[in-house]
């Protein structure tokens, strides 16, 4: 792995919470709108999520980008996998996918 004290904090949040979301606000205030689409998709599918504010500090909010690979934020993990961001999370939710992944990973679903 990385020495990079940003990345083991990032993983550890990942290890530790099956539904983790990298975002720009809180779940409660989103800070942008491709934030609260992903909360708002989350939230009507009724799983249980960990959100991660980027911008308390700017660190993690370059140092997700570069743990992932991917250039933008929001970021959804499952349980350890990347997901992808809005667009992608809007997508699999249309077609379906995104419930399969919660099912397969066994993630719980609040009914």
């Amino acid at each position: 792995m990385n020495d990079n004290p940003v990345f083991t904090r990032i993983q550890q949040e990942i290890d530790d919470n099956p539904v983790v979301l990298f975002m720009k606000g809180s779940p409660m205030f989103p800070q942008c709108g491709f934030s609260a689409a992903v909360v708002q998709t989350l939230t009507h599918m009724g799983v249980k999520f960990k959100g991660i504010d980027v911008l308390t500090d700017p660190g993690l909010r370059e140092g997700i980008k570069q743990f992932s690979n991917w250039p933008t934020i929001p970021q959804l993990y499952v349980k350890g996998e990347f997901i992808g961001g809005c667009d992608i999370v809007r997508e699999m939710y249309a077609s379906g996918e995104l419930q399969k992944v919660m099912q397969d990973k066994d993630v719980a679903l609040a009914r």
